[in-house]
C-alpha cells in the first residue's frame, strides 16, 4: 500500500448526503412515521381499528376525506 491510497479512497467515498434515496419529480415524500392510506386501506374504503378495547371505523368518503367514528 502506498501513502496516496487513503486520499484516493476518501475522494471516491460517498458523502452522507448522497446516501439519501433520490426522489423523482412529482413524487411525494412522507415525514418519518407517516403511513400512506394506500398501505392502510389496501384497496378498501374502510378499516376497523381497535384501541384500548374500543372499536373505531375509519373510512374514505366519496370526496376522498377521512372520517373516524366510534
Amino acid at each position: 500500500m502506498n501513502s496516496d491510497q487513503p486520499d484516493a479512497l476518501a475522494k471516491t467515498m460517498p458523502t452522507p448526503s448522497s446516501f439519501r434515496s433520490p426522489v423523482e419529480p412529482g413524487q411525494r415524500t412522507f415525514p418519518p412515521g407517516a403511513i400512506p392510506t394506500e398501505f392502510l386501506f389496501q384497496g378498501n374504503q374502510e378499516i376497523l381499528i381497535s384501541h384500548h378495547g374500543e372499536h373505531y371505523r375509519l373510512r374514505i368518503t366519496k370526496n376522498g376525506k377521512l372520517i373516524l367514528t366510534k
